[in-house]
């Protein structure tokens, strides 16, 4: 197969990576029908087409990733993109064309099994029985080759991206935190030049394994370190939840904390020394790794481990800025909104999530993608 009939097979138009067949649905299509401006199903999935044919001459990808089965309690962020996508609908009803303009192209989600993580974690008979039920539409032969888990096709989907398109900046809508995991990997496979993570979270991240799970949300932070040799390129910012404190961290494993209070206590000096501490190490473009529960629960409360003593939006907002204009972001994501889990649905958080990924979005692509 070609990188774009594998695209294609992988993914499905944006919102479709999640399942269904009734509850939902209308919703789902609803949403579809807006991104694309497309009148029916047969439309929708014309338009998916064209913006995959597209990805070569595309400066961002925006990218859905709707699994939460890499979490670890409260679960929801799985309709976490499909939410983001209705909320930046609503907040803007010209998206779609001001995003065309400025080469932002949405290549829809990754088709989630709900149940699957990564594969390497199945057994050959599951990746058989896996890779009939997603591509029993295609040759025995090339189904064989082809992933079926969350994790495992967004690792995918993105090489394929950056074979397309080496340029090219992914933003990925999430689902919870292991989503950032394909993201590093690929960046770390393909980008030529000094990036560094920088990563808004109530939590490090930063456990090698959790119960034996080697990529999951408690995890990914701890292999993405791995990849950039312990050498400060990982950044935190946030930290209020760890059964350790800032030292077993940065002298265990060579990263770089700014924790809650310190931040709260000089947000604009917080902001100065993140700047200057990747400049110093000679980084020259960002991972920008939006964990919604790094700020303040009061403002996201819609979230798998919402934590209180967090991080300001305005705060979040003045650090995506400055990265922008001082280093500059190679990729981004927001993670971990689970609309279900507030009581008013998770509007505010949503609405935050739509800030946020509009500001970044405004950082790579320019100010005409700002809120």
């Amino acid at each position: 197969m070609t990188p774009l009939d594998e695209l294609a097979a992988l993914l499905r138009p944006a919102g479709g990576g999640l399942f269904l067949v009734s509850t939902g649905r209308a919703e789902q299509l609803a949403m579809q029908r807006r991104i694309y401006g497309a009148d029916d199903e047969a439309g929708v999935d014309a338009a998916f087409r064209r913006n995959l044919a597209a990805i070569a001459d595309a400066r961002v990808v925006i990218l859905g990733c709707p699994s939460d089965v890499g979490a670890g309690f409260l679960r929801g962020a799985n309709v976490g993109p499909q939410a983001i996508r209705t909320g930046l609908l609503a907040s803007d009803a010209d998206w779609p064309a001001r995003a065309a303009a400025a080469g932002v192209l949405d290549i829809g989600d990754v088709f989630v099994i709900p149940q699957l993580l990564h594969d390497d974690m199945l057994s050959a008979g599951q990746l058989a029985a896996s890779r009939r039920a997603l591509y029993g539409h295609l040759p025995e032969e090339t189904a064989a080759t082809l992933p079926v888990s969350p994790l495992s096709i967004a690792e995918r989907a993105l090489d394929l991206v950056y074979q397309l398109n080496p340029a090219i900046v992914p933003v990925v809508l999430g689902g919870d935190h292991s989503n950032a995991w394909p993201v590093a990997y690929n960046l770390a496979k393909h980008r030529r030049d000094r990036w560094a993570i920088v990563q808004p979270d109530a939590h490090t991240d930063l456990l090698a394994e959790r119960l034996g799970i080697k990529i999951c949300f408690a995890t990914w932070s701890y292999h993405a370190n791995e990849l950039l040799g312990r050498d400060g390129r990982l950044v935190q910012v946030g930290v209020r939840a760890s059964r350790h404190d800032r030292g077993h961290w940065e002298q265990g494993l060579g990263v770089r904390q700014f924790w809650a209070e310190e931040v709260k206590a000089d947000p604009a000096g917080t902001i100065a020394a993140i700047v200057a501490h990747l400049k110093g190490l000679g980084v020259t473009s960002v991972y920008f790794s939006n964990d919604i529960d790094g700020t303040d629960s009061h403002w996201a409360d819609a979230a798998g481990t919402p934590e209180p003593d967090g991080l300001e939006p305005d705060f979040v907002v003045e650090l995506i800025r400055a990265l922008g204009r001082e280093v500059g972001l190679c990729a981004a994501d927001v993670v971990e909104v689970a609309p279900p889990l507030a009581r008013d649905g998770g509007k505010q958080t949503v609405a935050l999530a739509v800030r946020y990924l509009r500001e970044s979005l405004a950082a790579i692509a320019g100010p005409s993608l700002a809120p």
